[in-house]
């Protein structure tokens, strides 16, 4: 229920924001706009709620339907409520301006008045042509210039500011998401990253292990997401391949043959896995998929490590389970992976979340590959993922127990969970050279 509550809490109060500033305050009260916009922006609301808590309890057909409404709506209102907090400060200042006109032109009026009183010849004139005086013409007698400021109501520059405003805010929202849809759906970026380890032979120096994680196969994507992750790894020439967790978001029956062209993956020392949080978000668990890679001829470290022999040298390539195992007493075990192990060899360990870098760093390991974050994926989410991980994306270090640093790289992930938008973190899969 925390969850939930948590969502349904954060839809009502972005929402009601929108309403304030994009509907409220750009249609005139009782207008038929005010209402059509008004049941629009409740329907996207329920919409939210639909596709947040309606779709985890129904299944992947429900989701399926509601899931690119839902999803683009989500990154819609998003945005919207980004550029309309922009907007709130050349908004007041129109405001500003325009208001203190308006009290600069009514004293102007006032002083005007007092300086030059009432001519009686002209009120005789126009009492004997009818008893007013001309349009246009004041009580002083003088003609008023036409075309001023005072021929426009005050609520109707505000208004007409409350539109500006909100045109802005909406142009800007469907620019970013139509970008952020076309990032998010193109072809992930090839990141070549040189990476040198202290502890590594030189005989092995040029390794080179292609990294890719938050793939999220689910209702959004289809078998080609994973044929063409596949065809951009294999034309790496890696020596290894690892997939660092979050490869999906639903049962095996439901999605296992998204999953199948992973049995394509070519690579000299073999394909490995680690579990995400997500894998322990499936209704069948982690452990299905953990069976169902291994058929793929994908093969898991679960808190475990394995040998890679290069060119007559070694080095201990482990993995560790994910964070959220933890309840199920699933999670990860450092000691069992790396435990008992020669300390004179490098070891490069698999871990889905950037955070577990520290107890990394207290067992000695020379580099961690991480994911989870995806870089953000819509700026500036960017900057609210630094509150629960170390790394955002790329490379980084920490101080190592005995000396040394401990080197943690986090790829962006070469898919997207939620919206399928991505702004400011194009998708990844990375290819990681070692160097003595």
């Amino acid at each position: 229920m925390g969850f939930v509550g948590m969502i349904l809490t954060a839809v009502v109060v972005v929402h009601f924001y929108l309403w304030r500033r994009l509907v409220r305050a750009s249609t005139t009260p009782g207008s038929r706009s005010r209402r059509v916009l008004t049941w629009v922006l409740v329907a996207l609301a329920a919409l939210m709620v639909v596709t947040f808590v309606g779709s985890r309890s129904a299944g992947m057909d429900v989701e399926r339907v509601v899931a690119w409404p839902g999803y683009l709506w989500l990154a819609m209102m998003f945005y919207l409520f980004v550029f309309g907090l922009v907007m709130e400060v050349p908004r007041a200042v129109a405001t500003f301006l325009v208001s203190r006109r308006r009290r600069t032109t009514a004293l102007a009026e006032g002083a005007e008045g007092e300086a030059a009183p009432v001519d009686e010849a002209v009120l005789a004139g126009a009492a004997a042509q009818g008893g007013s005086t001309a349009p246009g013409t004041p009580m002083t007698g003088r003609p008023e210039p036409e075309g001023t400021a005072a021929d426009v109501p005050a609520i109707d520059r505000r208004l007409f500011i409350s539109r500006t405003a909100s045109a802005v805010v909406a142009a800007g929202a469907l620019a970013t998401v139509g970008y952020g849809v076309t990032r998010a759906l193109g072809d992930p970026v090839i990141e070549r990253v040189p990476v040198r380890l202290s502890r590594l032979d030189p005989r092995m120096s040029g390794l080179r292990i292609a990294v890719v994680s938050d793939i999220h196969l689910g209702p959004l994507t289809g078998r080609g997401h994973t044929e063409r992750i596949v065809r951009m790894i294999n034309g790496l020439e890696a020596d290894a391949v690892t997939i660092v967790g979050d490869l999906v978001d639903g049962t095996v029956a439901e999605l296992g043959r998204l999953a199948t062209p992973l049995r394509s993956l070519e690579s000299r020392y073999g394909a490995y896995f680690v579990t995400g949080n997500h894998e322990y978000y499936t209704a069948g668990g982690p452990l299905e998929w953990i069976e169902e890679l291994r058929s793929l001829g994908v093969r898991p470290l679960r808190n475990e490590r394995v040998e890679i022999r290069h060119a007559g040298a070694v080095l201990d390539l482990a993995g560790v389970n994910d964070l959220n195992g933890v309840p199920s007493g699933d999670g990860p075990d450092f000691d069992r992976a790396l435990g008992g192990r020669d300390a004179n060899r490098p070891v490069v360990l698999l871990a889905h979340q950037p955070v577990q870098v520290t107890q990394a760093a207290a067992h000695g390991v020379d580099l961690q590959l991480s994911g989870h974050t995806h870089g953000g994926q819509m700026a500036p989410f960017n900057l609210l993922v630094t509150l629960q991980q170390p790394v955002v994306a790329g490379l980084a270090s920490v101080p190592r127990t005995g000396g040394g640093d401990t080197q943690v790289y986090v790829t962006r992930g070469a898919g997207f969970w939620g919206p399928p938008v991505r702004v400011g973190a194009p998708p990844e899969i990375t290819l990681v050279e070692l160097r003595a």
